[in-house]
């Protein structure tokens, strides 16, 4: 009885960790977004993620590199390719157990462990290589921070755009996805 008991209480737990977490949505040209940004297991991403929200960083921001099959990356760059001023980079909060699947959200860095910024992309598959698997530089992986509750159809989409070179940057959609804006969901 006792054991049953303190599991239900863990259970409960854990479902109103998840209901704490934020949700934004996403308006892009393409559609919305909802998305579930996981506090509970980045918050230091979360936090970041949100900075550059309240800021309105994203708004009028692209997806600037798009491969079907793999992810969709943004937070970056404007329409002409000319890239925003991000904050300083942050820690990268990677784990084993938050893995790289269909539908999440990571951040996108450099071959530095700790240099995400306002970069991110949500995966279209399972991304496995992308896991954290240990502590060195290609081992570390990508932290995912979040999922996407609503609109993956939206996010299919624009993984069909024709892509292209812009620039001197590849799997650029020669036609532009706007972030139009990300909204804390209320």
């Amino acid at each position: 009885m006792r054991a049953l008991l303190l599991t239900t209480l863990l259970a409960i737990s854990s479902v109103a960790c998840a209901q704490d977490n934020p949700v934004v949505v996403m308006d892009t040209s393409k559609g919305s977004i909802t998305i579930e940004l996981f506090a509970d297991k980045a918050p230091i991403t979360v936090e970041n993620f949100l900075r550059y929200t309240d800021s309105s960083f994203f708004d009028g921001l692209i997806f600037h590199r798009v491969i079907n099959g793999f992810m969709v990356q943004g937070g970056g760059f404007d329409p002409d390719l000319v890239q925003k001023s991000p904050y300083d980079a942050i820690k990268n909060e990677a784990k084993a157990d938050v893995p790289n699947n269909r539908g999440t959200l990571a951040m996108a860095r450099t071959n530095v462990v700790d240099s995400a910024t306002a970069q991110f992309f949500i995966n279209l598959v399972d991304n496995d290589f992308l896991n954290h698997t240990n502590e060195t530089s290609r081992g570390f992986g990508y932290a995912v921070f979040g999922k996407v509750i609503e609109g993956m159809d939206v996010v299919d989409a624009i993984a069909m755009v024709a892509t292209g070179t812009k620039n001197g940057y590849s799997d650029v959609p020669t036609e532009a996805i706007t972030i139009n804006s990300v909204m804390r969901k209320e």
